[in-house]
């Protein structure tokens, strides 16, 4: 039985920016909708004074995630992204503010204590900090990393590896090593490739160019005609062989036996 439920899948967009936008007008850049969802971008000082607005006056009460985009060629390269949802109007919105490596973002943990990981993670992969985190350090990278490695920038080769050494009890950095059998390549492997056409490809290059069509003018071209069909009337094989009469009849059954194996 199909149980019909009279909230919606998800509240409408209608009249949440005009409700939104009038409270936080001092400090709002810009108000869109895209993609099904309301996007507010606000002065980047002044996002915790959003955020708090955006909880306690309209009821957005969780801090679903807090997301780091890079963009190189502008002047704050960075852009936080805020993605808050109210259970209570089953709906959701974005907040965004621009940054870069020498503007910090004021912290959210006073209003959210998950958004300290949050924080971090920003900080880890793209390099943003956060005024006022208590504890903003690395958490997805190994101890004594450098650099941030989800900046567009960043180099995705080098000359040095970095692991924990047992013996020294701390991590330490050495020349990459690669093993003999690490060089060996795979040219049938699809990742590699081969400079060479390998059987089969050449199916997958389409219909081979004809310069003129075939074309057949006469039966005999086909294997068809009349000898073609008085050969295919002819038998395969032979009648079977005679059986003669040798005047015994059919062996009968064998005599049953006695339940104690005896005749």
């Amino acid at each position: 039985m199909t149980v019909l439920h009279s909230a919606p899948k998800f509240a409408s967009n209608e009249g949440v920016i005009e409700a939104v936008s009038e409270t936080i007008s001092v400090w709002l850049i810009e108000a869109i909708e895209a993609h099904g969802e309301v996007i507010f971008r606000v002065e980047r000082d002044a996002v915790d004074k959003v955020l708090r607005i955006l909880r306690d006056d309209h009821a957005y009460q969780q801090l679903m995630e807090i997301a780091g985009v890079d963009y190189p060629s502008r002047p704050e390269r960075f852009e936080v992204v805020y993605m808050l949802q109210s259970l209570t109007k089953n709906h959701r919105v974005m907040v965004k503010c621009s940054a870069s490596e020498d503007t910090p973002v004021p912290t959210v943990t006073t209003l959210w204590p998950n958004a300290g990981w949050l924080e971090r993670e920003v900080f880890d992969m793209y390099g943003v900090t956060f005024a006022g985190n208590p504890d903003l350090r690395r958490i997805l990278t190994d101890y004594g990393f450098e650099g941030h490695p989800f900046r567009k920038d960043f180099p995705m080769t080098g000359y040095t590896e970095l692991r924990y050494s047992e013996e020294e009890k701390r991590v330490v950095y050495e020349p990459v090593v690669l093993a003999q059998e690490m060089r060996s390549f795979d040219f049938l492997s699809p990742w590699e490739g081969a400079d060479y056409v390998l059987p089969g490809d050449e199916k997958s290059r389409g219909a081979p160019a004809v310069a003129e069509p075939k074309t057949t003018e006469k039966p005999a071209d086909t294997g068809a005609g009349k000898k073609a069909d008085e050969a295919a009337a002819k038998p395969v094989g032979g009648a079977a062989p005679a059986q003669k009469d040798s005047g015994k009849g059919a062996p009968g059954a064998p005599d049953p036996t006695s339940k104690e194996g005896g005749r």
